[in-house]
């Protein structure tokens, strides 16, 4: 069965729909540029409610970071206490591999995605990380690595394999996932601005037909 990343959340309304909806993984962003943003402190208080009445799997708590200090890592570890930091950035293997010793948890490390080149370019994380994501390469002079709603193609990864299960991201939507997931034959569909209203608005009934969708596969 596919599974599910609901990035990019800010309201406890939403955070319920993603859990209540079957979310495996609930992605805290914490890039002061995106609309998305949050403090870890405000991210800790949506989460709290996930790990005292959430199921008995709860999702995985993401902390979505791009290019990190070791004072915000820090930061992030105290409050929100993450399962796993994602990187966005321009993070080497070598810094992924300190990201990864120094937090203590799983690594998502995000490739951001034109052609085959760009595929290739993940094998020297493949042993380091938890998951490797792959997303759309934004467009040039753009101030966010992702959650834009672009999109690459998706046969690019047809029949490829990871040490672990890997992640599809970039303008995935309730309407295309399905597709998406099926040429790519990605085990985890990722998603941020297709189930929003606006940037940075999360909405609840496109989150549950985002999650609906998924599970069709």
């Amino acid at each position: 069965m596919r599974q599910t990343k609901i990035c990019g959340l800010t309201t406890a309304d939403t955070v319920k729909a993603s859990v209540d909806g079957g979310a495996a993984f609930l992605g805290f962003n914490f890039f002061a540029k995106s609309p998305r943003y949050l403090t870890p402190e405000a991210a800790a208080r949506l989460a709290e409610p996930v790990r005292r009445d959430g199921p008995r799997q709860p999702p995985k708590l993401v902390a979505v970071t791009v290019d990190p200090d070791d004072a915000l890592l820090d930061q992030i570890m105290a409050t929100l206490k993450p399962d796993l930091i994602q990187l966005h950035g321009h993070e080497t293997p070598a810094r992924t591999q300190q990201v990864r010793t120094r937090t203590g948890v799983g690594i998502i490390k995000v490739l951001s995605v034109t052609d085959a080149s760009d595929i290739a370019a993940a094998a020297p994380y493949d042993d380091l990380v938890e998951h490797l994501l792959f997303d759309a390469r934004p467009p040039k002079g753009s101030d966010l690595p992702g959650g834009m709603g672009a999109r690459f193609d998706w046969t690019l990864l047809t029949d490829r394999r990871y040490a672990r299960p890997h992640m599809l991201a970039g303008g995935l939507n309730p309407w295309n996932v399905k597709e998406a997931l099926q040429l790519s034959g990605a085990p985890i569909a990722d998603v941020s601005s297709g189930v929003e209203r606006g940037p940075g608005l999360k909405d609840g009934p496109l989150i549950t037909a985002f999650l609906d969708a998924v599970r069709s596969v």
